[in-house]
């Protein structure tokens, strides 16, 4: 065919999820690949590049997982419309790659049967077939194909020649398409319902080319005996969780220490390099920190989507969400938001990119709306500061440090307010699906378990970094040197006096700031805080600092010098108001940014921003005034 021949054949993979659909996109591909959101909606789309034997050229796009066209998700809607050659803007596949997992044929034939029945050039992809064959699971590919109607062949994702034998298939076949031989059989009943028709022709399929000695594998039912018990399932995710956030505190943090002090020595190579004036100054305080700033979250982003990637490819990454669901629906959100929520305790970006594994839009939005409230690590040095300042280091009970429980307290906060908040949006989703059929259930396929393949989990961490990089780099650095540019101008007359920040465009706002934030017990050295402070959360150390005309070498150095000054300056109303401002304020560009990136929507980002400031607000005005009522202020 000419046209064929033109220009690269374009195929798209399309399967349940956990058929190894990616892992054979990434053997069929390898680094040949790109990342990008689908036009309009947050779903991820993939496409890559390949060869075959033959050198033809072609294009594979790898569609997201869809257990049926009867979308239930916008991930389905997506992979229906365009397997159809409906969705605007994609170009109609001229050739669909049905994978199916051959430990699993009782559910994947049946969508399999499905994507047949759309009449397009279709191939049958059996993966996973060294796993079929330890189990003892026999399967007639002859008689598949000649049922079907359609090229069966074999693939093996995770092995080198693992898709030889489809490469050979679509080189025979890239000369003429032909659509599938058969349709559905002529013994069904007109009148029955497709579903129906479609559930006994794979019991048919499946009693003709399948024998299987056992429905599951023993190691699987062995392990799902634990993993999956109400009790020892439960203490063994805790530790699993345990180790995740653990590792993510800990292993990120010399990563991020040598990125901070490579940060740190590029400017000081670039300051001395340029003249002093406005120049050095955003190319080194707005620039280059800027993108110092966004590189340091990478590796906390690494290490924990490491661990989520591997989970998912093990097959317990569905068991954990099971075993959590019944709790978290009470909140209003389901068990795949557990571990989005749990890194958020890291910090919130990768917890809320990690949302992507929750299929459900409204779960997976609700669980992006609440992951700010996770008390992240970029708090801890302000609660460390207000609570060496005003709290007395002295035992509770012989047993607790009186700071310890002051600190404990508010990570419960944080997470009782995450939940109180979710509640309530569960109660006004549940208003404003009145008519969209209310609640839904959380529908999970429990796969085999399996080695993760270390070249599956290279890429995957490699599209993460990418992605985080384009997605919130350019708006991070952008408000960045915006902050640089208030901090800085204007400079401060010839004999000032004070801090430069004060006569800064910054320091006028925070001047004007305080009759807002009064009532609350903040100052006017607080509210010019909290303005570099919208960059990071942690800034807010240095930036009282600064205020207060400290020098300081690092934060640490800063906290010991304000703490004695906080202390007499400040009255213990404030320093509780301001705690309880950074329970709930979104003090994070990072945070806002990654919001509108993964929701797709500047109206998501600006109810998120919204509502956390007025907790915020009322959270600190109730503390502020009742501490006061009781002699603190």
């Amino acid at each position: 065919m000419t046209e064929t021949a033109a220009k690269p054949l374009r195929l798209a993979l399309v399967g349940n999820p956990n058929c190894g659909k990616t892992a054979l996109f990434n053997l069929l591909t390898g680094s040949r690949q790109k990342v990008a959101n689908y036009a309009g909606v947050t779903v991820e789309r993939k496409e890559g590049r390949l060869q075959t034997p033959a050198g033809r050229r072609l294009t594979l796009l790898d569609l997201p997982g869809a257990y049926s066209f009867q979308a239930a998700s916008l991930d389905e809607a997506v992979t229906r419309d365009i397997c159809r050659g409906f969705y605007p803007g994609e170009p109609a596949p001229d050739l669909l790659v049905c994978v199916v997992d051959a430990t699993n044929l009782r559910l994947h034939l049946r969508f399999a049967l499905e994507v047949r029945e759309l009449g397009k050039p279709m191939v049958l992809a059996v993966n996973m077939m060294d796993a079929a064959k330890r189990r003892g699971i026999e399967i007639d590919l002859d008689a598949l194909q000649r049922e079907l109607g359609v090229p069966v062949v074999e693939t093996v994702a995770v092995r080198r020649d693992g898709g030889r034998a489809l490469m050979t298939q679509l080189d025979a076949m890239a000369e003429r398409l032909h659509p599938p031989e058969r349709r559905m059989p002529d013994h069904a009943d007109a009148s029955a319902r497709i579903e129906d028709a479609l559930h006994a022709e794979t019991r048919r399929l499946l009693a003709l080319a399948v024998r299987m000695p056992e429905r599951t594998a023993r190691v699987d039912d062995a392990l799902d005996r634990w993993l999956l018990h109400p009790v020892a399932g439960l203490l063994v995710l805790i530790v699993v969780m345990f180790l995740i956030f653990q590792a993510v505190f800990s292993w990120a943090t010399p990563l991020a220490d040598a990125i901070e002090a490579g940060t740190g020595w590029f400017v000081g190579v670039v300051g001395n390099a340029m003249p002093e004036g406005p120049l050095k100054s955003l190319v080194t305080e707005g620039i280059i920190a800027g993108l110092g700033g966004i590189v340091v979250f990478l590796p906390q982003i690494l290490i924990l989507f490491a661990f989520i990637l591997a989970l998912e490819e093990s097959g317990y990454l569905p068991r954990a969400a099971f075993l959590l669901d019944r709790l978290m629906f009470k909140a209003g959100l389901s068990g795949r938001s557990f571990i989005p929520l749990l890194s958020s305790f890291a910090c919130a970006v990768p917890g809320i990119m990690a949302t992507r594994s929750i299929q459900d839009p409204r779960d997976r939005i609700a669980t992006i709306l609440v992951a700010p409230l996770m008390t992240c690590s970029a708090r801890l040095p302000v609660y460390a500061l207000l609570i060496a300042a005003f709290i007395p280091n002295r035992e509770v009970g012989g047993l607790f440090n009186l700071q310890g429980l002051v600190l404990f307290g508010l990570y419960v906060a944080a997470i009782l307010s995450a939940l109180l908040v979710a509640t309530v949006m569960k109660r006004w989703r549940r208003w404003k699906a009145s008519g969209e059929g209310g609640e839904h259930a959380l529908l999970l396929e429990l796969p085999s378990y399996r080695v993760p393949h270390p070249r599956d989990l290279l890429i995957g961490l490699w599209e993460r970094a990418v992605i985080f990089l384009k997605r919130v780099g350019g708006i991070i650095l952008a408000l960045t040197i915006l902050l640089w540019f208030l901090l800085t101008f204007p400079a401060p007359p010839a004999g000032a006096l004070g801090p430069a920040i004060d006569y800064s465009f910054a320091g006028r706002i925070g001047h004007a700031m305080t009759a807002v934030f009064a009532p609350l017990g903040f100052n006017w050295q607080i509210c010019i805080a909290l303005i570099p402070g919208l960059a990071a959360r942690e800034v807010a150390v240095s930036s009282l600092a600064t205020v207060y005309a400290l020098s300081a070498a690092d934060d640490a150095a800063a906290a010991d010098a304000l703490t004695p000054l906080l202390a007499q300056d400040w009255s213990l109303a404030t320093a509780l108001s301001l705690l309880v401002w950074y329970i709930y304020a979104p003090m994070c560009i990072s945070t806002l940014a990654t919001i509108k990136r993964e929701t797709n929507s500047w109206k998501q980002m600006g109810f998120a921003t919204f509502y956390l400031f007025a907790l915020a607000y009322l959270a600190s005005l109730l503390t502020y005034q009742v501490a006061v009522a009781l002699g603190a202020g």
